[in-house]
């Protein structure tokens, strides 16, 4: 019998995922949590933009004691659901409006993704396959990057894994004539939070698995066994009543003509519809985001998940030659292998059709790591084909590049020239502002100049990295499979320490913690603090000061749409409006990118220069 068919008849004759929780396993996924998540929380600060903006509006649900209408300085903010929001409220309301105490929920969410991703991988591969799927989601790129600030796309992957494992347990029991009501009233209320977290997409994509995995399993029928109208209704009781009260606080009211709203609008309009329909299609008013195209956003999702993303092929091959025999094979098979693949697919198969930025994958991100899961454990068993896809893919990919990057970023650490004492950043950066709508596109800033503010960081790279490539391909050579996995994993946790260090040196560009802070320490209750452009230029600056921000010509964007209410406060300044209030009694901090600002100011009276740092300077007239 060949490997394939022992491990095949493996999954016919054993509930996988009936193998016992091994504590070792548990510990080590907390174990790599700890290092690169709690131990990363309190640095670097919030970042401008959606990080700080997000966190924000539940400050201010604080502040305000709405929890049903976001809010961010002072102006109504429809663009996100409220789950994220009332989760940094809860911790900050606990543990202080700190800006790790918002992000500790987040970070806690992590913690359960891992564990989910664990369960569902020990459910469809065994308790080793398990623990390889969390430990590939626990160390991979992409996850680690895109908890660096706080979207809510990992809590959307969370809630999709713990989705599909409940309807697969419920199917297992309406297979078996048993009740199914404990799983699927179970998957209603995560569907209800996927709602919460991410708008409509939260229940299009596990109700499209739902459909899609019954439909090419032959098990429609079974869905009549699984309450559905019972289910909905819970669905319901705990996902409508913030809709609606969140549509009867804010009912439509008159739109001005000719900036493309419709002639009354209100939060129904803006989120339910421009939020959702209107941003699938890629009309989005205002358009405030960027679009990858579709070779690219592809690529990214593959490179989300290095390097784990090698792996890939042997789990592939052995998904379709299962699918081609399905026939001959066990349901618990046909689960193992389609239930990654069709989720995977759905997920990129949607974003291929709608508007598409860089993060937009994370959800289909736990399916890949249970395929490379999939891979590892089925190489460690015995399986000849995977074993040397494994060994093949790691010698002619993931070796060569991770030597590659491990020369370029000790080349770079050691040649690049010495940043001199008290020199700024941002002083060796270029500038591509029509780059900024994407998550990562600050990156086109760096040029080889800047790589000396980062030299410990790439030189622990280029250490690590021999780990993730030679070192551990060494290791797999000579089988020692489990040595090699967990080398590549050690190695991994390096490079991602080495990320937030970099992060954190960069940081007085992407965030204004620093001035925000020096603003606050003189700040009187009377003065005013200005930004001179759009509010996601320097959102931090409303968190740190807890003061309300004027916007210079910042009537853009995320502020736009709930500026039309009556009530929302005179946060918006034109260029007259600096100056009277520069020349007037009260005192001004005004944060500027723009050197021409204190030669425009200078010539309406005194100017002088606050602080300044990461190409961002505050003046102030006194």
């Amino acid at each position: 019998m060949t490997a394939n068919a022992e491990l095949s008849k493996s999954f016919s004759t054993a509930h996988l995922g009936d193998t016992p929780i091994r504590g070792s396993s548990m510990l080590v996924l907390v174990a790599v949590w700890l290092v690169l998540h709690l131990g990363c929380l309190f640095t670097p600060g919030l970042l401008d933009d959606v990080d700080s903006i997000y966190i924000e509006a539940a400050r201010e649900m604080l502040v305000r004691h709405d929890y049903v209408t976001p809010y961010v300085d002072g102006v109504r903010f429809f663009d996100k659901p409220p789950l994220m929001y009332w989760m940094a409220a809860a911790s900050m309301k606990v543990l202080g409006p700190y800006d790790w105490a918002a992000r500790l929920p987040l970070s806690l969410c992590v913690l359960g993704l891992f564990f989910s991703v664990y369960a569902l991988g020990k459910r469809l591969y065994g308790e080793r396959g398990g623990f390889y799927a969390a430990l590939v989601m626990a160390t991979s790129l992409g996850p680690y990057l895109f908890t660096r600030f706080y979207i809510p796309d990992i809590l959307n992957a969370l809630w999709m894994t713990l989705g599909v494992h409940l309807f697969l347990i419920a199917l297992d029991q309406a297979r078996a004539g048993e009740r199914t009501a404990l799983p699927m009233f179970s998957f209603a209320v995560v569907m209800a939070l996927n709602l919460l977290t991410k708008g409509l997409i939260g229940i299009v994509f596990p109700i499209g698995f739902v459909a899609l995995y019954a439909l090419l399993t032959g098990q429609v029928r079974q869905l009549r066994r699984m309450h559905p109208v019972s289910s909905v209704a819970i669905f319901c009781a705990v996902a409508l009543p913030w809709h609606v009260l969140a549509a009867w606080r804010n009912p439509p009211i008159p739109m001005p003509a000719g900036v493309g709203l419709p002639t009354r609008a209100g939060w129904a309009w803006f989120y339910l519809v421009n939020e959702h329909f209107m941003r699938f299609r890629g009309l989005r008013i205002p358009h405030d985001y960027g679009q990858l195209p579709i070779p690219l956003f592809w690529a990214m999702f593959l490179l989300w998940l290095m390097p784990w993303a090698a792996f890939l092929p042997g789990a592939g091959r052995w998904c379709v030659q299962v699918w081609r025999s399905r026939r001959s094979t066990s349901t618990r098979t046909r689960e193992a292998a389609l239930t990654p693949v069709l989720w995977a697919g759905m997920v990129l198969g949607f974003f291929t059709l709608s508007s598409r930025q860089e993060y937009y994958s994370l959800p289909a991100l736990p399916a890949l790591a249970l395929l490379a899961g999939c891979a590892m454990v089925m190489a460690e068993r015995g399986d000849g084909h995977v074993a040397r896809s494994l060994l093949r893919w790691s010698a002619v990919l993931l070796t060569p590049v991770a030597l590659l990057l491990a020369l370029l970023c000790g080349t770079l650490a050691i040649r690049a020239p010495s940043a001199r004492a008290g020199a700024d950043v941002s002083e060796v950066l270029t500038s591509n502002p029509d780059q900024y709508n994407l998550a990562l596109g600050h990156m086109h800033d760096l040029t080889t100049r800047a790589m000396g503010f980062f030299r410990a960081p790439l030189l622990g790279v280029a250490v690590s990295l021999l780990a993730v490539g030679p070192l551990a391909w060494l290791l797999r050579r000579r089988r020692h499979t489990y040595a090699a996995n967990l080398t590549l994993a050690v190695g991994m946790c390096g490079v991602l320490l080495c990320v937030h260090s970099g992060l954190s040196r960069f940081y007085p560009i992407i965030g204004s913690k620093g001035l925000a802070m020096d603003i606050a320490h003189d700040l009187r209750p009377d003065d005013g603090v200005w930004l001179d452009g759009e509010l996601t230029s320097g959102s931090t600056l409303l968190f740190y000061t807890r003061h309300r921000l004027v916007l210079v010509n910042g009537r853009v964007n995320g502020p736009w749409f709930g500026s039309f209410w009556p009530d929302a406060p005179s946060i918006f300044a034109d260029e007259d409006a600096l100056h009277r209030a520069w020349t007037g009694q009260q005192r001004i901090f005004l944060m500027t990118y723009s050197a021409a600002r204190e030669t425009d100011l200078r010539r309406l009276g005194p100017t002088r220069v606050f602080a300044s740092v990461g190409g961002k300077t505050v003046l102030t007239n006194r």
